[in-house]
């Protein structure tokens, strides 16, 4: 069951011509959300390639510092009126970053609020969800990283057309009232139930892909 909590306008959707996509702590581009997106943008190519957004999805490194350096240089000759960020848990938490300093619209799925609170209790060596070979270790400094380029309070204003947010009440992770709280004004879909991951993503992806402007 879905239920919204802020009036919905009705918008003219702009179409995406660049689309960035941002996972969450210990995922990867190898995501279901990620993948689902990557196979839609590549049939919207398919079928029309002048349709296609140029599409990026890099695999962040767990420095808060170095993954915003790696987010920038791709994003930096991108047009900012154009171009849209989506970001899941800790990926949400980067594109609000990036929203915030540019200016651009940003999705957020689950988003992370607080990660210099919420990840202080995994400092230590970590496993990727994808690939558990693929070790690192999240530092204690991390955390200042992230106090550092802490979006809130966001200062530009959240409309519905800047800010699409997809959040479920049965997160076990994160909170999902606080997350609510941090994003007045966006287009919100509120799930009653769900979880962290969304696993359902499947139904929900044709809303988003509607605010890209990417449903053709």
């Amino acid at each position: 069951m879905r239920q919204t909590l802020a009036p919905v306008a009705v918008l003219t959707a702009m179409t995406t011509t660049h689309l960035l996509y941002l996972h969450g702590f210990r995922s990867s581009p190898q995501s279901f959300k990620a993948q689902m997106l990557a196979r839609h943008v590549a049939q919207l190519g398919g079928r029309s390639p002048g349709q296609a957004p140029t599409w990026a999805c890099p695999q962040l490194p767990p420095s808060p510092k170095e993954a915003l350096a790696l987010i920038t240089g791709i994003i930096q000759a991108w047009p900012v009126e154009t171009m849209a960020v989506v970001g899941s848990s800790l990926g949400g938490f980067y594109a609000t970053v990036l929203a915030e300093r540019l200016g651009c619209r940003a999705a957020v799925i689950n988003p992370a609020v607080q990660p210099a609170r919420d990840l202080a209790r995994y400092i230590g060596e970590q496993t990727n969800f994808h690939d558990p070979q693929a070790r690192f270790f999240f530092r204690p400094e991390f955390i200042a990283e992230f106090e550092a380029m802490s979006p809130w309070p966001i200062t530009r204003p959240i409309t519905p057309d800047r800010y699409w947010a997809l959040i479920a009440k049965g997160d076990e992770v994160l909170q999902w009232d606080e997350m609510v709280a941090h994003y007045p004004g966006a287009q919100l879909q509120l799930l009653e139930g769900g979880d962290h991951a969304v696993s359902d993503f499947a139904q929900h992806m044709p809303g988003l892909l509607r605010w890209l402007g990417l449903a053709g």
